[in-house]
C-alpha cells in the first residue's frame, strides 16, 4: 500500500466537505454530514446544518437553519428556526420564530416557542407553548391537553383540538392558506434518498482511489472483529474528550479546532466505510465477493435499518463504530509500514559499500 494513503484520504475528505457546502446565512457556521448532533455542552452562533439526522442538544445561540431527513431540537435555539425536513421534532426552547415545511411536525409538552410558529406539513401535533400567532397548513392537527398559543391560530386541514388547548385568539380556518418563506415542503424519502447518492458517491470515489486500502479493511475487519470495534468505540468517546484537554491551554485551541475538523471527517468516511464493510460481511454470508455490491448492499440496508424506532439507532451507532475502528487501524498499519520502509532506506544507506 502506498505510504501516501493517509494524507490523500484527508485531502480527498477535505475536499468532498467542501463541494458538498452551499452559502447560506452570512456569516454563520455550516455543518454537513450523514448525521449531525451539536452536543448538550456545545454552543455555537448562526448556524446552518444539512445532514440525514440532524440533533440540536446544545445551545445555538442566534439563528438556526436546518435541512434533514430528521431534525430535532432538544436543546435550546435563541433566535428564528427555519427547517426543511421529513420529520422536526422541538422539545427544548427557541426564542424567536420557527417556520418549517416538513412531513410530520411535533413540538412536545416540554417546548418552548417564544415567537410565531408557521408550518405546511402533513401532520401537526402541538403540546407545547407557542408565545405568538400560530399558522399552519396540515392534513391534521393536533392540539393537545398542554398546547398554548399566546395569539391567535389561522390554519388549514383537519383540527383536533382536546379540552384544555388554549388559544389567546381567534381560531380561524382558511381553506386558502398560504404558508409563506423560501422553506419548501421537503418529504422524507427526499432526504433519504440524498444522502444514499452522496454517501455512494464518496464511497464509490474511495474504493477507486483508494481499493488496496479498502480491500485491507474488509480483511482486517474479518479477522479481527472485536479489536476493530474496540478501537472505534475508543475513538469515538476518547478523542472528543482529548480535543477539550488539548483546549484548556490557550496554545492548543488551534490545534483542538484542526482536530475537531479531522475527527468529524473521520466520523464520516467511517460511516461510509462502516456500511461498505457490512455490505461485504453480508455477502461473505453466501460466498460472494464484489466491492460494489458490497457498498451497495450496506447502504441500502442501512437506510432500512435507519428508519426502525430504537433499533435503528443502535445499528447505526454500531456499524459508525466499526467503519471508524477499521479506518484508524488501517491509517496507523499505512504510517507503521511508511516508517518501517523508512528506517529499512535509512539503514541500507548507511551500510558501507
Amino acid at each position: 500500500m502506498s505510504a501516501r494513503v493517509p494524507r490523500l484520504l484527508l485531502l480527498f475528505v477535505v475536499a468532498i466537505v467542501a463541494l458538498s457546502t452551499v452559502p447560506g446565512l452570512a456569516g454563520a457556521e455550516t455543518r454537513a454530514g450523514g448525521s449531525v448532533v451539536i452536543e448538550a455542552d456545545e454552543t455555537t452562533g448562526d448556524l446552518e446544518v444539512f445532514g440525514g439526522d440532524v440533533t440540536i442538544r446544545g445551545t445555538v445561540d442566534g439563528d438556526l437553519r436546518a435541512f434533514g431527513g430528521n431534525v430535532r431540537i432538544e436543546g435550546a435555539v435563541t433566535g428564528n428556526v427555519e427547517a426543511a425536513a421529513g420529520n422536526l421534532y422541538i422539545s427544548g426552547t427557541v426564542g424567536g420564530n420557527v417556520q418549517t415545511g416538513s412531513g410530520n411536525l411535533q413540538v412536545t409538552d416540554s417546548a418552548s416557542i417564544g415567537g410565531n410558529l408557521e408550518a405546511g406539513a402533513g401532520t401537526v401535533i402541538l403540546a407545547g407553548s407557542v408565545g405568538g400567532n400560530a399558522k399552519v397548513g396540515a392534513e391534521t392537527l393536533t392540539l393537545a391537553p398542554t398546547a398554548t398559543i399566546g395569539g391567535s391560530l389561522e390554519y388549514d386541514g383537519t383540527l383536533d383540538r382536546a379540552d384544555g388547548a388554549q388559544v389567546g385568539g381567534g381560531v380561524t380556518r382558511n381553506p386558502d392558506l398560504s404558508i409563506g418563506g423560501p422553506i419548501p415542503q421537503v418529504p422524507d424519502l427526499f432526504f433519504s434518498v440524498y444522502f444514499l447518492v452522496v454517501n455512494f458517491v464518496v464511497g464509490a470515489i474511495l474504493l477507486l482511489a483508494f481499493p488496496e486500502f479498502s480491500r485491507e479493511l474488509v480483511d482486517r475487519t474479518r479477522d479481527r472483529p472485536g479489536v476493530t470495534g474496540v478501537v472505534g468505540l475508543g475513538g469515538l468517546i476518547a478523542t472528543p474528550v482529548a480535543l477539550v484537554l488539548v483546549a484548556i491551554t490557550i496554545v492548543g485551541i488551534p490545534l483542538s479546532v484542526v482536530g475537531l475538523f479531522v475527527y468529524l471527517l473521520g466520523l464520516w468516511l467511517g460511516i461510509v466505510y462502516g456500511r461498505y464493510l457490512l455490505g461485504a460481511w453480508l455477502l461473505s454470508l453466501v460466498d460472494y465477493d464484489n466491492r460494489w455490491l458490497a457498498l451497495v448492499v450496506g447502504l441500502l440496508v442501512m437506510v432500512a435499518a435507519t428508519r426502525l424506532p430504537v433499533v435503528g439507532g443502535i445499528a447505526d451507532l454500531a456499524v459508525l463504530v466499526w467503519g471508524l475502528g477499521a479506518l484508524t487501524m488501517g491509517v496507523f498499519a499505512a504510517y507503521r509500514n511508511r516508517r518501517t520502509a523508512d528506517e529499512s532506506a535509512a539503514g541500507a544507506g548507511s551500510e558501507p559499500a
